[in-house]
């Protein structure tokens, strides 16, 4: 790991290394410098890193540090940072953490005194809350809603009376059926920004009313 980026020698530091979230070069000169540096990389799909490791032709040890093996690696993960070694954590796309697995890891390192080094960069939710048209002095972030409809409908009810922009991330498959429970909980006239493919050429965000948000989500077409 080169000078700047570490100045204590006697163990190793957890570098927190966001990924394109579709654009390859949105990924930062900070974020190759240290995925070509560390001594480790823990990846959410091995598979998905590897493909962008190899694009940058950065040759690196993978880890997979999913949802399913977390808790049971991150005591290891830790040994190996205690020992000098340098570890980045990445997810698919995006800032790790957010909506994606790490919390243990991280939780973990601070306990026990590793320093954990955040490098800013891609974020989907902050990249359609800055494109929305939506008030973003003051918003709350809720990541996927449940996958079943009263479940849903139970968290969009508590959220009700919530004053500030609300994001959530949805899954294609079950994006009307999210849009409809809203209509049905918030009524028609609240405003919804669908955001998809944010940095790609065919990236959109159109804007409307809860209503006209579902209708085109039904009709599978753009607001005029």
């Amino acid at each position: 790991m080169k000078q700047h980026e570490t100045a204590d020698n006697s163990q190793g530091q957890l570098y927190i290394v966001p990924t394109p979230i579709g654009n390859l070069s949105d990924i930062t000169q900070r974020a190759l410098t240290v995925l070509q540096s560390v001594d480790l990389i823990a990846a959410e799909d091995t598979r998905h890193t590897g493909l962008l490791l190899q694009h940058f032709a950065i040759n690196a040890r993978l880890f997979a540090l999913h949802d399913h093996n977390e808790q049971q690696k991150a005591a290891m993960l830790v040994a190996k940072l205690k020992e000098g070694q340098n570890i980045a954590l990445v997810s698919d796309a995006g800032t790790p953490l957010i909506n994606d697995p790490g919390y243990h890891l991280v939780r973990t390192c601070r306990e026990a005194g590793i320093r954990v080094v955040p490098l800013p960069g891609p974020c989907a939710a902050i990249a359609a809350l800055s494109a929305a048209g939506l008030p973003s002095d003051r918003f709350c972030y809720e990541g996927f809603l449940p996958a079943k409809s009263k479940g849903r409908r139970d968290v969009l009810k508590a959220l009700e009376a919530e004053p500030r922009t609300l994001i959530f991330y949805e899954s294609t498959h079950r994006l009307l059926e999210s849009l409809e429970d809203m209509v049905a909980v918030w009524g028609e006239a609240r405003y919804v920004v669908l955001a998809r493919e944010l940095t790609k050429n065919l990236g959109d965000h159109p804007r409307s009313a809860g209503g006209r948000a579902a209708g085109m989500g039904e009709r599978g077409r753009k607001p005029p």
